[in-house]
C-alpha cells in the first residue's frame, strides 16, 4: 500500500482524506494535516473500506460519537442488528463498533460494513475465542498466538477501520489490581478473555509481546489502533486506582511506539467514575499518551440509575469532552440489563450527541455555538418548522407539537395565550407605536 496518512501528514503532505475531513469539519486542510502529524486527531478509515467515508476525531475538531451494536448468543437477529446500524446512522452516530459474540458473526459484520459509509470498528478477539470454540472446539483458552492474530486479519481484511485491541492487559497490570483489590475486577470482555488466557496458558498477553507484529498488520491497512481499557472501573469504587492508572501508562507507551511505526493511535477510557474525578482523569490520559484522541464510555456518574443509563452516561461524557474527549461510545437505557433493541440505540445515540453537543460549545469548537444562536431565533419568532430543522432529534420534537393540537402558527400549550415571546411581541410594539406619536 501507499504511506498511512500519519507518514504522509508527517511529510508535509495533504492527502484526499484530509480534504476531505477538513471539508466535513469546516477547518482548513493544514490543521487536519498539523494534528495528525502531533498524533492529537487521526482519520480513521481502512484502505479496504471502499465505501467507507473516512472519520477525523481530536484536537479542535466535533466531539464524535460511537454506537455499540452486535448480537449476542441469546439474540442472533441479523436483520434486527441491520436495523440498528441504519437508526443509529440516522439518528447521527459517526462510527458504529459491531461487537457481536453470537449467531453469523462474520456475516453480520460485513453486511454492516456494506450497510453503511459510517466509521466500523471491532474486537477482533471476540473474532479469536469463537472460531477457537467453533471451528477448532477449543476452549477460549486454548487459543493459539496464530489464533488471535488470524482474528485481526480478518477484520481487517473485511474493511474495518479501528480495531480495539487490550494491549496494556499485562500480568504486571493484573497483579497491580490482585493487590489492590476490587469490587468487580474486571468488567471488559476483551480484559477478562485476556487475563484468563494468560493465567491458564501461563504467558504475556500476546498482543503486548508481539505488539510489533500487531503494527505490521494494521499499519497495512492504515487501520487505527484503539488502544483499549482492559481495566476500566465497572462501578465508581473501582474508579481511578492502581491497575487502571498502570494500564494507562503502558498505553502511554505503547502509543509512542505505534507512532513511530507510522501508526494512527486513540486512547479507550473508563467506565464509572464519580463526576468530580472525570476532568483529572482526562487530564492523565492526555498527558500520559501524549495528547492522543481520548475515546470514553460513559463515563457513567453513578452505579444506581439502571435503565437511565443513557442520562448517566450523557452528563459524564459531558464533562469529559468539555474537559478534552474526543470520542464518545454512547450507553442505551439497556445498559447491564439486556441487548439493546433498536428504540434503545436511538436514545443512546442521541443522549450521546447531546453531550458532545454540550461539549463542544464549552470547546469552542467551529459553529457550535451558532447552532444554538439560531434556534434561540426560531423560537422567538414561535419558528416551529425552523426548531425542527435545528433539533437534534428532529423527528420527536415534531411528533411532541403535533400531539399537542394547536396550529403550526401558535405557542405551545405550555404558556399559550400567555406565551412570554407573544407578549414581549406585544409591549415591543406598543412602545413602538408610542414613540411614534
Amino acid at each position: 500500500m501507499d504511506m498511512t496518512q500519519l507518514e504522509y501528514a508527517r511529510k508535509g503532505i495533504i492527502t484526499d482524506k484530509m480534504k476531505e475531513a477538513a471539508l466535513w469539519e469546516g477547518v482548513e486542510p493544514e490543521f487536519i494535516r498539523a494534528g495528525i502529524e502531533a498524533g492529537n486527531i487521526i482519520i480513521c478509515h481502512n484502505v479496504k473500506h471502499k465505501n467507507g467515508r473516512p472519520l477525523p476525531v481530536g484536537k479542535g475538531l466535533r466531539t464524535k460519537v460511537n454506537a455499540n451494536i452486535g448480537s449476542s448468543a441469546d439474540d442472533l437477529d441479523i436483520q434486527k442488528e441491520l436495523e440498528k446500524a441504519r437508526v443509529a446512522v440516522h439518528s447521527g452516530a459517526d462510527a458504529i463498533m459491531d461487537l457481536s459474540t453470537g449467531g453469523p458473526v462474520d456475516e453480520i459484520r460485513r453486511a454492516i460494513i456494506a450497510e453503511t459509509s459510517a466509521c466500523i470498528g471491532t474486537v477482533p478477539l471476540y473474532q479469536a475465542a469463537l472460531d477457537a470454540v467453533r471451528n477448532q472446539k477449543k476452549a477460549i483458552v486454548e487459543m493459539t498466538v496464530e489464533d488471535i492474530f488470524k482474528g485481526i486479519i480478518k477484520h481487517a481484511e473485511d474493511g474495518v477501520d479501528f480495531i480495539t485491541v487490550h494491549c496494556g492487559v499485562t500480568r504486571s497490570t493484573v497483579e497491580r489490581m490482585r493487590n489492590e483489590g476490587r469490587i468487580m475486577d474486571v468488567v471488559s470482555r476483551g480484559g477478562a478473555f485476556t487475563i484468563e488466557w494468560m493465567a491458564h496458558n501461563n504467558m504475556e498477553n500476546p498482543l503486548f509481546e508481539h505488539f510489533d507484529r500487531l503494527l505490521e498488520i494494521v499499519k497495512e491497512y492504515d487501520m487505527t489502533l484503539s488502544l483499549g481499557d482492559g481495566f476500566r472501573p465497572g462501578c465508581l469504587a473501582d474508579a481511578t486506582d492502581r491497575a487502571q492508572i498502570h494500564e494507562l501508562i503502558l498505553l502511554g507507551e505503547l502509543t509512542q511506539r505505534a507512532w513511530d511505526f507510522g501508526v494512527q493511535v486513540m486512547i479507550e477510557g473508563p467506565g464509572h467514575m464519580p463526576l468530580n474525578q472525570i476532568e483529572a482523569n482526562i487530564m492523565l490520559q492526555k498527558r500520559l499518551c501524549h495528547g492522543a484522541p481520548f475515546y470514553v464510555l460513559g463515563p457513567l456518574v453513578t452505579d444506581i440509575a439502571p435503565g437511565y443509563d443513557h442520562i448517566t452516561s450523557a452528563i459524564g461524557g459531558t464533562i469529559a469532552a468539555a474537559a478534552g474527549a474526543d470520542f464518545l461510545c454512547y450507553v442505551t437505557p439497556s445498559e447491564h440489563l439486556k441487548l439493546p433493541s433498536v428504540d434503545d440505540v436511538k436514545e443512546g445515540v442521541v443522549a450521546s450527541r447531546i453531550a458532545a453537543h454540550a461539549a463542544d460549545i464549552v470547546k469552542g469548537v467551529k459553529g457550535a455555538i451558532e447552532k444554538d444562536k439560531k434556534m434561540a431565533a426560531c423560537r422567538k419568532k414561535l419558528d416551529w418548522e425552523g426548531q425542527f430543522a435545528l433539533a437534534i432529534d428532529p423527528e420527536k420534537a415534531r411528533r411532541l407539537r403535533a400531539e399537542s393540537g394547536v396550529a403550526d402558527h401558535g405557542a405551545c400549550t405550555m404558556c399559550g395565550e400567555f406565551c412570554a415571546y407573544k407578549v414581549m411581541d406585544d409591549a415591543t410594539e406598543m412602545e413602538r407605536k408610542t414613540s411614534h406619536k
